[in-house]
Parts: structure tokens; C-alpha cells; sequence
């Protein structure tokens, strides 16, 4: 009986991490699709369950307004109800092709706003890219990258004394990108023992803000970099990013910037960036010469897996709720990938919709030779996983897959340990 106990408290716990809101008075509401692993057939009903619990006991008689239909999109059912007992279920409905239906829900309790959501998943490895694979896709990347490769590399490293632990010196870096002047900072750790060393690049979630580099990977034998993106230096006190309006604008505007010049858009830099960060790499005397990883979330999942498509030195890569995944889903309908250019489908132009195909993840995604990890949740406002289905569904290399369903845009201890499992084993490291 004693370990009956236990689990049920567990299982206690995990909701409460899980799917709730929690306040001061151990306020919380649950809300849950009624198949355990929210996963059903097309066409299939789904029931989603809504509870709420004050200090562990049902509450009676709260009002509760909900909206269901697919993620991102207009809701099919946008009601409220009042709780009786405590709990209800809400009928979702169903979906005649492959996708996610989502319910969100709001409680109002003692004037006071509770909030949850519970995403069902129909047949979601049947999903398929909306965005198509241009002609001369691999010419375009072909030709950026040996253009880039012709702009010397001047690298540069500055020791940060006060970063620097027993076993790892870290530095500032920074080396030439894109054109002449223009560069890519980021942190490096390298090991002080002599020896050879694999290396772990970790390419960054969207915004701008000081970096501190990987010391506790570096620790265990691995040379680690992190980079920046938007070409400053990555080691200013954190009010210079707050503070700065200019970064400001930048930060909130730049996965924009020049979507209806091909050659000119903002991320062209930024991927040639994360292939630039490989060249770097390479020149370390202490690098192994031959085990590489990527790996990153959001912004840093979708430039994972653009990298290793690019790049045939990268051994390896593993992506959280990758981002720039489908970003057309939004004209057929459904949703698209972040940043969610498409989302007011009218304001997109000709132009963009067609440069964005030689910059979605999932064309990358189709050239992929290298194992990858992936993983998400369903409940994710921001990177939606119809999307990033569309992107792991178009993957023919070796790949794997974690989902930790009531997860939105964030990730979990159990999701960094299979990462660095993961990314251990195809660096031959004990984990």
C-alpha cells in the first residue's frame, strides 16, 4: 500500500507541474484530453476534461470559458460553463485529416484568473509540409556558402579571467561573417588538460542578450561555443540589452528583416553564421578533428537542424520545439512555424512566400544525413507542432523522438538528460 501511495503522490506532483496555474492558496485547474497520451485517430471524438482544486479538493460552481478548434486558429467552440462538482467534459469534436485540436480554458475563482490547455494530436506522424522544396534550393545554399567561405575567418578570442574555472579557460570570440566587418560572437570553453577534444556548438533561442557559455559540458572533456546571432558582443552587462531601444527594435523585428529580398534576408547571415561558427571550431588546435555536435531550442532547434543539413561536419544534432518550421501552414489554413509571418495571410506578398521556402526547416529537414533527436510538447503557443511534425516527418535520416506532451515552449529535466544521452552516444562519451 505503501507504494501505491507514493505513486499516486507523484502522479499528484506532476499534474500540478504539469497543467496547472498555481496560486498562493493552492489554487489549480487541470484540463486533459480523456486519451492518456492525447494521441487518437482521424475522425476520432475527443473529450477534454477540466478540473479545478483548491488545496487538493474539488471546487464547486466555478465559471469557466473555453475555446476549442485547431492551434492557432479561429476556435470552432468558444463558450463558457459552470463547473458542477468541481469538473466537466467538454466535447472537442474531432478532425477529418491529420492535425492538433486544442482547448483552452479559463477559470474565474474568487476574482481571480486560472488558465489551461490540453492539445490532442490526430495521427500527427501522417502530417505534411505545406511549404515545397524550390528547384534550386541546394544551388542557393551551395553558392551563399562559397561566397562566404572566400571572407578570411579573423578570428578573434579575449580570455575572461573571471569565467575561467580549474578546468576551463572561456573566452569572448568573435570571426567574420557574411561580409567583411561583419562578425559572429559567442563563448568558447575549452578544456586547460592537453588533449584532443569533441565539440558541442549551441546556436541560440530568438532575442538579444549576454551568453555565458557551456562551462559545466566543458568540464567533462568537450570543447563548447556559443554564439550570438545579431553580431555584438555577447558579454555586455544585461541592462546594455535591456536598455538599448535600437536593440529593442531588433530583438522584437529581425526575423523579418528583408523577407522579400532573398539575398538580403536576415537569416541568409544567420545560417552562414552557424556554418562560420563550424570553421572556427575546426581551428582549434585542441578540437579532435572529427566529433561534432549542434544542438539548440526554438530559434537554436531550427538553426540545429539547418546546420547539420549544411554543414557535413556536424556528426550529430538534437532540437527542442524547433521554430522556422512550415512557416506557410497560416495560407492553407493551419498554423504556421515562428515567428508567424504568415499569420494575417493577407499581408503576405508573393515574394515572401516564395523566399521562405529556401529558408523553412523543413527543406533542410529533407537533407539530413546525420541522426537527430527531437523533442516537444503539444501544448506549444509558439513553435506549434503541426509545424514541427511537418519538419520530423520530412526527416529520411536517423532520428528520434521525445514528447512530453503537456509541455508548451519550454522543456523539462527529463528532455535535457535524453539530449545529452543522446548527443554523448554519437560523440562516443559516457554520459
Amino acid at each position: 500500500m505503501r507504494s501505491k501511495s507514493i505513486l499516486k503522490i507523484t502522479l499528484l506532483i506532476t499534474v500540478l507541474l504539469s497543467f496547472s496555474t498555481i496560486a498562493k492558496s493552492d489554487i489549480w485547474m487541470t484540463v486533459n484530453a480523456n486519451h492518456a497520451d492525447w494521441v487518437y485517430k482521424v475522425d476520432e471524438k475527443v473529450m477534454f476534461k477540466v478540473e479545478v482544486f483548491e488545496d487538493g479538493k474539488l471546487v464547486n460552481d466555478v465559471k469557466i470559458y473555453y475555446k476549442i478548434g485547431p492551434e492557432k486558429m479561429t476556435p470552432l467552440k468558444n463558450d463558457s460553463a459552470i463547473l458542477s462538482g468541481g469538473q466537466i467534459e467538454l466535447e472537442g469534436g474531432s478532425m477529418a485529416m491529420p492535425g492538433f485540436l486544442r482547448c483552452e480554458v479559463r477559470a474565474v475563482y474568487k476574482n481571480k484568473n486560472y488558465e489551461g490547455m490540453s492539445t490532442a494530436a490526430f495521427e500527427p506522424e501522417k502530417i505534411k509540409p505545406t511549404t515545397t522544396l524550390p528547384a534550386d534550393f541546394n544551388q542557393f545554399w551551395k553558392t551563399a556558402m562559397a561566397e562566404n567561405s572566400k571572407i578570411p575567418l579573423e578570428s578573434k578570442m579575449t580570455l575572461l579571467p573571471t569565467r575561467c574555472t580549474e578546468k576551463v579557460n572561456v573566452y569572448e570570440v568573435s570571426f567574420q561573417n557574411y561580409k567583411i566587418g561583419m562578425r559572429v560572437f559567442g563563448i568558447l570553453c575549452v578544456p586547460k588538460a592537453k588533449g584532443k577534444y569533441p565539440a558541442i556548438l549551441k546556436v541560440p533561442g530568438a532575442g538579444i542578450r549576454a551568453y555565458y557559455g557551456d562551462v559545466s559540458r566543458a568540464e567533462k572533456g568537450i570543447i563548447t561555443l556559443e554564439i550570438g546571432i545579431n553580431g555584438i558582443s555577447v558579454t555586455k552587462d544585461s541592462a546594455f540589452y535591456i536598455n538599448n531601444e535600437n536593440l529593442k527594435v531588433g530583438a522584437l523585428g529581425y526575423p523579418s528583416f528583408n523577407l522579400n529580398i532573398r539575398n538580403d534576408y536576415f537569416y541568409k547571415r544567420v545560417y552562414l553564421g552557424c556554418v562560420r561558427a563550424i570553421d572556427f571550431i575546426t581551428t582549434l588546435p585542441e578540437y579532435d578533428g572529427k566529433s561534432l555536435a549542434v544542438y539548440g531550442a526554438s530559434q537554436g532547434g531550427a538553426l540545429s537542424i539547418i546546420t547539420a543539413a549544411l554543414d557535413k561536419r556536424v556528426k550529430c544534432f538534437a532540437c527542442y520545439h524547433p521554430a522556422l518550421c512550415d512557416l506557410t501552414g497560416y495560407m492553407y489554413g493551419r498554423a504556421g512555424g515562428w515567428p508567424h509571418m504568415f499569420s494575417n495571410p493577407k499581408t503576405a506578398t508573393k515574394e515572401s512566400l516564395e523566399n521562405s521556402k529556401y529558408f523553412d526547416v523543413v527543406n533542410f529537414a529533407k537533407k539530413l544525413k546525420v541522426p537527430g533527436f527531437f523533442t516537444f510538447g503539444f501544448n506549444d503557443n509558439a513553435c506549434p507542432p503541426t509545424t514541427v511534425y511537418a519538419a520530423y516527418n520530412s526527416v529520411k535520416a536517423p532520428k528520434k523522438l521525445l514528447i512530453v506532451k503537456w509541455t508548451g515552449h519550454f522543456r523539462v529535466e527529463e528532455q535535457n538528460r535524453k539530449v545529452d544521452e543522446f548527443l554523448y552516444q554519437h560523440l562516443n562519451l559516457k554520459y
